[in-house]
């Protein structure tokens, strides 16, 4: 039987810490190149809250310019995060959740992954909540049928199929969206700044009388990302890489792309855009603007951008974070299609209408607790580990990463630690949460659990065998708990599809 053939077969298996969904993914696993990532991320950046975003710092009394400026550089300044967890992913072809069980422990893993996928779920929901409304506007006009709770079932059901058919039909539909959304939402710029044109404004010299600062802008945009730069490798793990590529920059090269251009450009456009329909109309929300002002072939343009926009965006950055947090909490009995299924439930019951009334108060408190897990997962990984990784462990309930009965009270207390004292300053969540989780957690793993436990080995030593992609291997699975690292020439071609 071929390699191929035996680790096919060994997916099947399912237990306590193992689902096929959360297994490693191999080197012939990865099938998105370096545009369809981009792409990815175009569709990922353009969100309706966005536009709320730009317009707040218009209110603010902020310029139009300096919005899109401050935007523009906060999400490089995140891009340049992603970067650092993504490597998790690209390298060792491992899932958000599953490598919390090595700052967390096997079962420490289930709280700071749920706080994950809870809130990707409420974004879910914010976000097929945000393109309901605009579909039952346009479903109004043409069809004379007025009910967005319908529109939202219907939306919601469609996204959750589209994301249950795996990466491949996700990177097919950003594919599709992200061209589309950047033409239409050039066409929005130019109708609303012919709209402020009649009233004889000009929208770069325009300043309100607000007294925001751009700090407040800066950290609160963040706030929007803190999510997908914690759980970023659930995406990268899926990109293609080059086996063998020892150094960062070679290893993640179809990923740069992405997190430093794709997503800054993108949503400094659409927080613009955002700034511009403020300006122009005293409304924050571009949709309802023009929808009030378009029929025939406008509003048909809109349709698509609310559905692309929304689509795209819940797809990869919503539904899969979340379902891969489900299927990590009991692989035994949760698959991916059914973690996806879950995770729409999930984001609806969680009313995200109200969550929208208090958008800035939830991006603050959740991104306190959020950006110190990722302080916590870079420590862990590049100051503890060094890159290197026990996968096998990672799937064995009484290996290295077992600690005390399967929590790791290290990452736990630096995580309420740092978390809390995040939250303590919410305006500025992002920035003081990291770098606290970082040093915290780097602190009480050297001085109690490292001393306390030999067999921690610091990934044995720094010992290349374990490394994955660097060293032109791929973790894998071949049944009843055993894994190993096997050659990239070893592998046969045909990514699977699913996740």
């Amino acid at each position: 039987m071929t390699v191929t053939a035996q680790y096919t077969q060994a997916a099947q298996e399912r237990n306590a810490l193992i689902e096929e969904s959360i297994l490693p993914t191999a080197l012939n696993q990865r099938p998105i190149s370096m545009l369809g990532y981009a792409w990815i991320w175009v569709g990922i950046a353009v969100i309706i809250a966005t536009y709320s975003l730009g317009a707040t710092g218009i209110g603010g009394g902020i310029s139009l310019g300096m919005i899109v400026f401050t935007i523009f550089l906060a999400n490089v300044g995140i891009g340049l995060f992603m970067l650092l967890t993504a490597d998790i992913g690209t390298e060792h072809g491992l899932s958000f959740a599953v490598y919390l069980r090595a700052p967390f422990g096997v079962r420490g893993t289930h709280l700071p992954a749920i706080s994950r996928g809870l809130v990707a779920a409420m974004w879910f929901g914010i976000q097929t909540y945000l393109g309901a409304l605009a579909l039952n506007g346009i479903g109004s006009h043409f069809l004379g049928f007025d009910n967005w709770f319908v529109w939202y079932i219907a939306f919601g059901i469609a996204q959750v199929v589209n994301t249950a058919c795996g990466i491949k039909s996700i990177e097919r539909l950003a594919a599709l969206a992200a061209p589309c959304i950047i033409g239409i939402s050039v066409w929005m710029y130019f109708t609303l700044e012919g709209i402020a044109q009649t009233k004889g404004l000009n929208i770069w010299n325009f300043h309100a009388e607000g007294q925001m600062s751009l700090l407040v802008l800066f950290i609160a945009n963040l706030g929007f990302w803190s999510t997908m730069a914690i759980d970023i490798p659930n995406l990268t793990r899926f990109v293609k890489t080059e086996s063998g590529a020892r150094p960062f920059f070679e290893r993640n090269k179809n990923i740069f792309a992405a997190q430093l251009i794709a997503l800054p450009v993108t949503q400094a456009m659409i927080a613009g855009i955002g700034g511009v329909s403020l300006i122009a109309t005293g409304s924050w929300n571009p949709i309802e603007v023009i929808q009030g002002q378009s029929q025939g072939f406008s509003l048909i343009l809109l349709l698509v951008l609310v559905v692309l926009a929304q689509w795209s965006t819940n797809t990869a950055a919503n539904l899969v974070p979340s379902a891969l947090t489900l299927v990590n909490l009991s692989p035994r009995y949760i698959n991916y299609r059914l973690g996806v299924a879950l995770a729409g439930i999930i984001g609806t019951l969680c009313f995200p209408w109200e969550i929208l009334n208090n958008l800035f108060v939830f991006l603050g408190y959740y991104g306190a607790f959020l950006s110190a897990i990722g302080g916590i997962m870079t420590a862990d990984y590049y100051l503890i580990r060094r890159r290197r990784v026990n996968v096998p462990d990672l799937y064995n309930m009484n290996g290295q990463f077992r600690y005390a009965g399967g929590v790791n009270w290290a990452g736990i207390l630096a995580w309420i630690g740092a978390g809390g004292v995040a939250a303590w300053y919410s305006d500025y969540a992002f920035i003081v949460g990291f770098p606290v989780g970082l040093v915290l957690y780097y602190v009480l793993m050297k001085a109690f659990v490292m001393p306390s436990n030999p067999q921690q080995e610091i990934s044995s030593g720094y010992s290349d065998r374990f490394l994955g992609t660097s060293a032109g291997m791929s973790w894998v699975h071949f049944g009843e708990g055993q894994f190993q690292r096997v050659a990239t020439a070893e592998l046969k071609s045909g990514g699977r599809e699913d996740l």
